[in-house]
């Protein structure tokens, strides 16, 4: 009896074509499990230093029909959930919200500028604000990493909560002790 016949099978019974499949598949599950490499999950991560942080965000020019409201509103709920480049992270403490006066900048005849409220009547259904949000980051080689997002000066968050969804962005992140 020949070890390979005429229609390649090994001693007649098995494919040598099936036994190459089966060691794709076994040397890929192999890999997938073995080696996961360096995306893996987030959520057991060992050794992964975490620190609480702030994060400042600036809210300009929101459209609401009560702006007081809203900010009384994140004052009371002290927590929202926040989207950092459209992946939901969670819930985080809201700290500080601080309205921001709606000024104008008007030129004078003599050359200089004078800062006023703004008088339009739709700067009434307008907010400007600056959120100060708290939680818990992973601190990576200086980086602060909230989620699998690593967080800097620039960057948009999404802010989500029972009556209310809008955009911010990062002015200002404080390590704390």
């Amino acid at each position: 009896m020949a070890i390979l016949d005429s229609q390649g099978r090994l001693f007649g019974k098995i494919s040598v074509l099936d036994i190459g499949a089966g060691l794709v598949i076994a040397m890929v599950l192999g890999g997938i499990f073995l080696f996961p490499g360096a995306t893996g999950s987030s959520v057991a991560q060992v050794g992964v230093k975490t620190q609480p942080v702030e994060v400042d965000l600036l809210v300009r020019g929101l459209s609401v029909a009560d702006p007081d409201a809203l900010i009384d509103e994140l004052r009371t709920t002290q927590k929202t959930d926040i989207i950092i480049r459209n992946q939901p992270y969670g819930s985080v403490e809201v700290v500080k919200v601080e309205p921001l006066a709606k000024t104008i900048v008007v030129p004078q005849p003599d050359g200089s500028v004078k800062v006023i409220p703004d008088p339009r009547p739709e700067a009434e259904f307008s907010t400007n604000m600056r959120l100060t949000l708290g939680g818990k980051a992973q601190i990576n080689e200086g980086e602060i990493v909230l989620g699998n997002s690593k967080l800097k000066i620039g960057t948009p968050i999404e802010l989500e909560g029972p009556s209310y969804n809008f955009k911010g962005s990062v002015v200002g992140v404080k390590m704390l002790k």
